[in-house]
């Protein structure tokens, strides 16, 4: 599929790389990104060469900046509504990705673009990016699911005082918070992304792809629940191929040789 606001690349390691492509708008995300950003995760989910995803934004200045504030400022309450569902619904779609996805943030990620970074499973940012939520600024909350995926990440009282006040957090206080993974310089970004992806896809596919359904499940229940459900993917995985080969290479000392079966 053709974009007109996103570069999508598909490596040969199994990873791609979907970059959000409107450098004289700070990538700003408006209905049309937030549509190819369904379509390109959608696609990307079914194609069995893609493993796992890196989303990022074009240049060195920003990530995404935010929401298209000239589009929003024209929204009546019912279009806003359905705006947000659809950004939640794409957002959680990334976060659901049957592989790991990695953020590169690599400058500013504010409003929907910090959201979209909390959707990811890993945030890796370069050490001049800056993340915030300033949509109190604008009279408004976040839209995305960053009122509930911030206080999951960082703690409630954390959360709170970055969702209150609009203010951009530097790059090592989101590290110190555990807001972002990891941050390194700006021209090691997309590297130190590749090479964590590396040694994730290392591992057996369907055991990548059960963690991040069992984290994902279990943090929307009471944890009896959760461990019950984690209980039945580990049964699960006890039939599989990869399982077989997984315990086999152990006990053979050897590397193992996973097919995703």
């Amino acid at each position: 599929m053709a974009f007109t606001t996103l570069l999508v690349e598909k490596r040969d390691d199994g990873i791609a790389v979907i970059t959000v492509n409107r450098p004289d708008k700070l990538n700003a995300l408006n209905a049309v990104v937030i549509g190819e950003l369904d379509a390109a995760i959608t696609e990307l989910d079914l194609d069995q060469d893609v493993r796992a995803l890196i989303v990022t934004g074009t240049g060195e200045k920003a990530f995404v900046a935010g929401a298209d504030i000239a589009e929003l400022s024209k929204a009546t309450p019912i279009e806003a509504r359905a705006l947000a569902l659809r950004g939640q619904r794409v957002f959680d779609r990334l976060e659901r990705f049957r592989g790991p996805v990695i953020a590169a943030v690599n400058g500013f990620a504010l409003g929907g673009g910090c959201e979209l970074a909390l959707a990811c499973h890993v945030r890796i940012a370069s050490e001049h990016a800056r993340l915030g939520t300033p949509e109190v600024k604008l009279g408004l909350i976040c839209g995305y699911g960053g009122t509930q995926r911030l206080p999951r990440l960082v703690g409630r009282g954390r959360a709170l005082e970055i969702l209150l006040s609009g203010e951009m957090v530097a790059a090592d206080e989101a590290f110190r918070i555990g807001l972002v993974n990891r941050v390194v310089g700006k021209d090691a970004l997309m590297g130190e992304a590749v090479s964590l992806l590396k040694k994730m896809l290392a591992n057996a596919p369907l055991s990548l792809q059960y963690t991040i359904e069992s984290v994902n499940a279990g943090l929307d229940m009471k944890l009896a629940d959760a461990q019950d459900h984690e209980a039945t993917l580990f049964g699960v995985l006890c039939s599989t191929a990869d399982k077989a080969e997984g315990t086999s290479a152990f006990l053979e000392k050897r590397p193992a040789k996973f097919q995703g079966k």
